[in-house]
């Protein structure tokens, strides 16, 4: 279990100021987090492959294709109102 020092601590370097009800409930969750982990690092992992995911996919992002993008007069002609090559609309300060 950690003590109230141990998670003042904790807090400090996260700057986190706690309340002494926060301190002891945070004291209590990590501390089971803690636990958890320690039976993790007990089981013998000897032989068995590190893996970075499970899913089996390779490289599931696409190619980087240049393609024709739309053309800026053709994009103003739908404008309402324009200032030359520019969309002209309603002032948003007063």
């Amino acid at each position: 279990m950690l003590t109230t020092k141990e998670i003042k601590h904790i807090a400090k370097l996260a700057r986190l100021e706690l309340t002494a009800e926060e301190e002891e409930k945070f004291s209590r969750q990590i501390s089971s987090i803690l636990e958890y982990v320690e039976k993790i690092n007990k089981l013998d992992t000897k032989g068995i492959e590190p893996i970075s995911q499970i899913t089996g996919l390779e490289n599931a992002v696409r190619e980087d294709d240049i393609i024709d993008s739309v053309i800026q007069s053709d994009i103003l002609k739908s404008a309402p109102d324009r200032d030359g090559n520019l969309f002209k609309v309603k002032s948003v300060f007063e």
